[in-house]
């Protein structure tokens, strides 16, 4: 071998090396990206969903109105986001006076869904739970001036 030869052998070993190494790094990565931003969607979605469902409480002319606007509300605002939950089971209305629509008192709507990692398959699902809960509770005034509710 001459001293202007190269040796044989590692000829486009960095390239395999490259995609291997990428592959390992930018796989993690791209999942990671993935589960948050479907977490900051659900965030979104219960932020938007909690505040609106209180202020359309409010606004009712009587607490079954109150509750159906409500869970229309956060129906919408969870679909908007891409997400399917019920969302009747998803409100919680909590009142600080009783009846709930009593002048100056304040209507409290919590909103909690749970969020499924992505790409998990059901069985696994079923083994383990793999999920994140997220949940807003936004509170409202109920007008000093309306007429008994």
């Amino acid at each position: 071998m001459s001293r202007w030869e190269l040796p044989r052998g590692d000829e486009g070993s960095a390239i395999i090396e490259f995609i291997g190494v990428s592959l390992v790094l930018l796989v993690p990565l791209v999942y990671l990206v993935l589960v948050l931003g479907k977490i900051e969607a659900a965030t979104f979605a219960v932020e938007g969903a909690a505040r609106e469902a209180a202020r359309v409480y409010v606004r009712s002319d009587s607490a079954d109105e109150g509750s159906r606007a409500a869970v229309a509300s956060v129906g919408i605002a969870l679909q908007d986001q891409g997400f399917t939950d019920d969302p009747a089971g998803a409100l919680t209305v909590v009142c600080s006076e009783d009846p709930c629509l009593t002048p100056g008192g304040d209507v409290e709507a919590d909103v909690e869904i749970s969020v499924p990692l992505p790409f998990v398959p059901g069985f696994v699902r079923d083994a383990v739970p793999l999920a994140v809960p997220v949940s807003a509770t936004r509170s409202a005034p109920v007008d000093e001036y309306r007429a008994g509710g």
